[in-house]
């Protein structure tokens, strides 16, 4: 086995269809991510002022993407479906809300109070959903559960949010009656309210319908997924029309209300990804633990396929013993162990899934085939046991292993 094929990454049988065009989909909106960029600064004939956008913008970004990372860490998202779900909202979704918010704005003559509250959510929420429910319809197995969900939602919430912050930070710096400060203050206040105290504005919006996404993606019966999708658009729409609508009817009094209710909400989603984040380790372990039971991996090798730090120390003494191959053997052991736990897991429990048994078997060929060249550190006192919080051998219906 030559260290090419040894590294190569799985191969599926059941991988989704359509990696190339979702690869050339994504260069084009990186593309017209730029180019949008480079039209606020001909439409503001100020380049200055697009550049102090965009290193506004840039500032939120590091501490949110960390948060979302760390949500991400035990199973890891396709990096193609990331980039393209931050590109989308970069480009795909404020290229759509730039052209239908004025277009319906000047259609029915309205003001600008009234597009931010009324037409805005609907168009800007719709724009972001699309990605979700694309991906949802086309790739079932890349949005698992609520989780999942929300995690994309975030990502393409921020990718919204960055773009049109730089069109925003660049309006201010411009200033303008309406705005009453310009050059450095109007930025700079611009960005106390839209990148200090609500940079996290757009992702919650969205993860109402990311949400809803994840529960519905569990669900057998279509009559059940439709109203959860449809609830969950409706649930982003609202926030973001109350959001709106509080900076532009309610004064300071009502911002200041609606705000902390934001934060409230906020905090509610963020308790939920780090409960379901804890319950991803749960099910790792005794998914993991049972399937060492019945021998298609050594005990031996469990704290390094489940624990994030022994993990990380699995591919450290690799490449130490063999170089970048051997770290990059582990880690492809260490992701098949993963997508293995929870496959196993939902077929256990008897969940929505296509070829759930299939694919469990054809993971654990693939980890086979690695063994030979797995070089873990040496094995460690047993750990203690994961709690039987509904074991899945004893709440799924019966399954064949052949």
């Amino acid at each position: 086995m030559t260290p090419d094929t040894a590294t190569a990454p799985a191969k599926d049988p059941w991988r989704q269809r359509g990696r190339l065009p979702l690869l050339v989909g994504t260069g084009l909106l990186g593309v017209g991510a730029v180019a949008l960029v480079v039209y606020f600064g001909y439409r503001a004939d100020s380049a200055r002022a697009v550049a102090v956008g965009l290193a506004l913008g840039v500032v939120p970004l590091p501490l949110l993407g960390l948060f979302y990372w760390w949500i991400d860490r035990y199973e890891p998202e396709p990096r193609r479906y990331v980039v393209a779900a931050f590109l989308w909202g970069a480009a795909g979704a404020v290229g759509i809300a730039l052209v239908f918010n004025e277009l319906l704005a000047s259609t029915f003559d309205l003001s600008d109070g009234q597009t931010a509250t009324f037409v805005a959510p609907f168009v800007e929420e719709t724009a972001k959903g699309l990605f979700l429910l694309a991906t949802f319809l086309r790739a079932r197995r890349v949005i698992g559960g609520v989780l999942d969900g929300l995690f994309y939602a975030g990502v393409v919430g921020l990718g919204f949010a960055f773009i049109e912050n730089i069109l925003y930070y660049s309006a201010s710096y411009l200033g303008g009656p309406e705005l009453g400060l310009g050059g450095a203050q109007g930025a700079t206040a611009t960005f106390a309210i839209r990148g200090l105290l609500s940079p996290f504005a757009h992702p919650l919006f969205t993860a109402s319908l990311g949400l809803a996404i994840g529960l519905a993606v569990l669900q057998r019966s279509w009559w059940a997924r439709v109203p959860l999708v449809l609830g969950g658009w409706a649930g982003s729409m609202l926030l973001h029309g109350l959001w709106n609508g509080s900076i532009s009817y309610a004064g300071i009094a009502g911002f200041a209300l609606f705000y902390l209710l934001l934060v409230v909400v906020f905090a509610g989603f963020v308790t939920l990804a780090i409960v379901l984040r804890q319950r991803q380790f749960v099910v790792l372990r005794r998914s993991l633990s049972y399937v060492a039971d019945r021998g298609w991996i050594h005990p031996a090798e469990l704290p390094w396929l489940t624990y994030v730090g022994y993990r990380a120390q699995a591919r450290r003494h690799a490449r130490d013993l063999g170089g970048r191959d051997a770290a990059a053997v582990v880690r492809r052991y260490q992701a098949l162990a993963t997508r293995l736990a929870f496959v196993h897991d939902a077929v256990m429990l008897g969940r929505p899934g296509r070829d759930g048994v299939e694919r469990t078997l054809a993971i654990r060929a693939e980890m086979d085939t690695l063994r030979p060249r797995l070089q873990l550190p040496p094995a460690i006192a047993p750990l203690p046991r994961p709690p039987l919080l509904g074991p899945p051998m004893l709440t799924g219906p019966p399954v064949r292993w052949s």
